[in-house]
């Protein structure tokens, strides 16, 4: 056995004799059917988050396949290996309770398999940060496939693709314009096609996030699911994965996750028009580095950062439009001026080599705005704060309405999501079009795992009377694919005993975007009594429920846990 054990030989497993436990290793992998020259290879490892449960990653044994072509032809063993699947409509309470499960499972996979290499498969929106942060964890030099966007549909006249055009009609539907047969047509012709939703949603914004990282190959974030292309972007893929588990100059992920990659993240983020949820992520991916994200940073960013990509949510197109318009290489190249390009690659060029190759290559301007004529002179996302949100909350202002930017109005409160749900459609509820809605303890530690669940419904009565939009403010998430003037992420979180707390329905709620801030305009002596009659949720009483309330950070750390990020990345539970 060498120091630096390859191979097989690789993270033995512990018996006190490292010559038996490679001998055991070796006669268990022959009897998988491998010849012994075979299991000489560089070890490449193929993470498949493949499941009967995740409709977008149903592509995934092609996927596999064409990885181990690439594998196989570049001289390396492929070994394909299972972890976590995290679908969002598939699991209870949301799928972001699981995403640091996800993370954990990879990185301790990745780092006790004897893999020199891994090809990453992932896609469905929080599998992939999941895998990010597991890569900057572990450190194993390691490649990421994305399983694309689905392809939209045409249906009666129009294209559907999931799941904005999903929460479109569903808004219909409660206001009584789309009747019960009609909504289900629709049902059945939102997602006809593999991959991850077709807009530019949290799947797709956390692609662009990995291809600007310098996760992916080139090029390769928004390839439809169903293109041969993808195949294509997986087989040189892991290629690509046998050359890092030989070089000698290995690009690990450490190397691609710095401060001067995750403000070019933020960057794109801004161009995009991206989701809400990819501040969430980049904060738990820039923290597994020990590098905080800084949401003064952001507002400074998105003030001089226009949005260039013209795709719902905020926009009219889908990805394949994006794909076909140039994808990522043409928003890179709009925002050069501005992005950091020293940063490396895992092809082992950097940001700026890359351009400079791409220079002159086509692009759509209908679907990529060139930025002396943007969409918007600024960016998609702007951070809040004030005495309801004094660590933060965040605004998607590229899909709200900016009538409603500067506004003070009266408080309608949901103390938990059963409350909302049991009162939101009511004839007698208290509402009119002008309050503020206020949803509570739906924050990391509300007991719901902080779901999407900020894109509070107009209510129905509000909603058959026409109303489109209103301010609604939350500790909790919203879709990527969610259109409206919604506040998130508020910190600290309603369960942690912030002000979100303490707002009682009647209270006066200000909301200035110019400004930056977000108001509870109550007396400070009558905050404090109401502090005094605040008591936390009763604690979980075991497993994952009780690991998750112990160790979850708030919304600017990402939601991560606590003891898997460096010493001196989060500013208190």
């Amino acid at each position: 056995m060498t120091d630096d054990p390859k191979g097989l030989a690789r993270n033995a497993s512990n018996y006190g004799d490292r010559d038996f436990a490679l001998y055991l290793r070796r006669s268990f992998m022959l009897s998988m059917g491998w010849s012994r020259e075979a299991l000489k290879r560089p070890t490449v490892g193929i993470c498949d988050t493949g499941s009967g449960l995740n409709n977008c990653h149903r592509h995934f044994p092609e996927l596999v396949r064409a990885a181990e072509r690439g594998i196989l032809a570049s001289g390396g063993l492929p070994l394909q290996f299972p972890t976590v699947s995290v679908c969002e409509p598939s699991l209870t309470p949301c799928s972001m309770y699981y995403r640091n499960l996800a993370a954990i499972d990879t990185e301790e996979m990745m780092r006790a398999q004897p893999l020199d290499a891994v090809v990453l498969l992932g896609g469905c929106d929080k599998t992939v940060p999941a895998q990010l942060m597991a890569a900057v964890s572990s450190n194993v030099p390691c490649v990421l496939v994305v399983g694309g966007p689905m392809m939209a549909m045409r249906f009666e006249g129009e294209r559907l693709s999931a799941c904005t055009d999903c929460r479109r009609f569903w808004a219909r539907f409660r206001a009584g314009d789309v009747d019960a047969a009609r909504i289900e047509r629709v049902e059945g012709n939102l997602a006809t096609t593999a991959g991850s939703c077709g807009v530019m949603g949290t799947a797709s914004t956390m692609a662009c996030i990995a291809e600007t990282l310098g996760f992916t190959l080139p090029g390769t974030a928004a390839i439809p699911a169903v293109h041969a292309d993808r195949m294509r972007a997986a087989e040189a893929s892991g290629a690509l994965a046998v050359r890092l588990a030989t070089e000698g100059r290995i690009v690990r992920p450490r190397d691609l996750v710095t401060p001067e990659s995750v403000e070019n993240a933020l960057r794109v983020l801004l161009a995009l028009g991206g989701s809400t949820n990819a501040i969430v992520h980049l904060a738990a991916i820039a923290g597994r580095a020990g590098i905080t994200l800084d949401l003064t940073r952001l507002n400074a960013l998105s003030d001089e950062t226009p949005v260039l990509v013209d795709l719902k949510p905020t926009g009219q197109g889908y990805m394949e439009d994006f794909h076909a318009a140039g994808a990522m290489g043409a928003v890179l190249r709009q925002l050069r001026p501005l992005l950091h390009l020293d940063v490396p690659t895992v092809t082992g060029e950097t940001l700026r080599d890359r351009l400079d190759r791409e220079e002159g290559a086509f692009a759509d301007h209908a679907v990529i705005r060139p930025a002396s004529d943007p969409i918007s002179p600024v960016g998609g996302l702007v951070a809040l704060f004030g005495s309801l949100s004094p660590r933060g909350a965040i605004l998607k202002r590229s899909a709200a309405d900016a009538t409603l930017f500067e506004k003070e109005a009266r408080a309608v409160v949901f103390s938990s999501l059963p409350d909302m749900a049991e009162r939101i459609d009511r004839d007698d509820l208290d509402v009119t079009a002008d309050d503020i809605l206020v949803l509570q303890n739906a924050g990391p530690k509300g007991g719901y795992g902080m779901p999407e669940a900020g894109y509070l419904p107009i209510p129905k009565k509000l909603a058959r009377a026409g109303v489109k939009d209103m301010v609604r403010v939350s500790d909790a998430r919203m879709s990527g694919t969610a259109f409206g003037t919604i506040v998130l992420h508020v910190a600290p979180e309603a369960a942690e005993g912030g002000p979100l707390a303490l707002v009682r329905t009647g209270d006066r709620i200000r909301l200035s975007v110019k400004e930056r801030r977000i108001d509870l305009l109550v007396a400070e002596d009558e905050l404090a009594r109401r502090r005094q009659a605040w008591t936390p949720p009763a604690p979980a009483l075991r497993g994952w429920d009780k690991l998750w309330q112990r160790e979850v950070l708030q919304a600017p750390e990402g939601v991560d846990f606590a003891f898997l990020r460096p010493e001196g990345t989060w500013e208190g539970r």
